[in-house]
Formats: C-alpha cells, sequence, structure tokens
C-alpha cells in the first residue's frame, strides 16, 4: 500500500515538473495572430523582402492574407505553435461563403483553410480571383512572350 502510494506521489510530482518546464519553455500556448503589425512581421519573416500594402486578418487571428506592392498574395495560417506561410499564384481551390474564404493550396500537408474575413471577404476574393491571369501573362518580359520553341 505504501509502494503504491509513493508511486502515485513521484508520477504526480513527474507530471507537474513536466507542466511546469512546458509552460516555462512557452509550449502549448494559444498562438493567434493579434493585429496587422504582427501579421507584417511574420510574413517578412516567412519570405525576406514581403512587404505587405494590404493586410485581411481572421477574425479568430489563425489566419491572414497579405498582398504586398507587386501584388503577391500570401496566405499565413496557424501551424502547431507557428504560422506557415504559402504564396498563392492560383485561384483554383478558393471558395466564397458570406464571410468567409476558404482556401485550399491543393498541398496535403498545408491543407485548407477557412478565414473570416468579415466585410473585407469579397475583396480579397476579388483578388484572389485575378491569380493566375493576366498577372503571369504580364510578368514574362515582353521580348520573350513570342519566341519561337522550336530553335
Amino acid at each position: 500500500m505504501i509502494a503504491a502510494l509513493i508511486q502515485l506521489g513521484g508520477s504526480l510530482a513527474a507530471v507537474l515538473l513536466l507542466a511546469a518546464m512546458a509552460w516555462k519553455l512557452g509550449l502549448g500556448g494559444d498562438v493567434r495572430i493579434r493585429n496587422e503589425d504582427e501579421a507584417r512581421r511574420l510574413a517578412r519573416e516567412a519570405i525576406w523582402g514581403f512587404e505587405a500594402a494590404e493586410v485581411g486578418l481572421d477574425r479568430a487571428g489563425i489566419g491572414a492574407l497579405l498582398r504586398d506592392y507587386t501584388g503577391r498574395i500570401m496566405l499565413l495560417r496557424r501551424h502547431g505553435a507557428h504560422f506557415a506561410a504559402r504564396l498563392l499564384d492560383s485561384h483554383e481551390g478558393i471558395r466564397l461563403d458570406r464571410n468567409f474564404l476558404v482556401i485550399s493550396t491543393g498541398e496535403r500537408a498545408f491543407g485548407t483553410v477557412t478565414l473570416d474575413l468579415r466585410e473585407e471577404a469579397q475583396t480579397w476574393a476579388g483578388m484572389l480571383r485575378r491569380l493566375g491571369g493576366w498577372q503571369q501573362w504580364a510578368s514574362i518580359p515582353y521580348h520573350t512572350r513570342f519566341r519561337a520553341s522550336c530553335c
């Protein structure tokens, strides 16, 4: 009986020690994007030189859409205790549902993200619809657009 109580006490002490270590290291916290400045900082950390001109924050802070001055659009989403970022290059997999924008990148590891952008959802859906269209064509230098590929 005493041996069982000692084992229980030791196990309880070990669990409390691990919980204290996790708390001290900041593990397991509720990670959210608090404001536009934090979203901009995360975007700069993800891709060097990405300076956001516009930011669309999810109401819950689990993700954001950012557009830079060249028209590139980045998707930030929570991935565990960190944030993952992807540059979107196509409007495929994007669906507008009232105030929600559902974005599927086609990558299994990244998954599908549903952002609650409130009244900004329609504006962002319009920007995303333009991806993969004339912008990609316009980014090709004019003198190489019509170059013959046979030689």
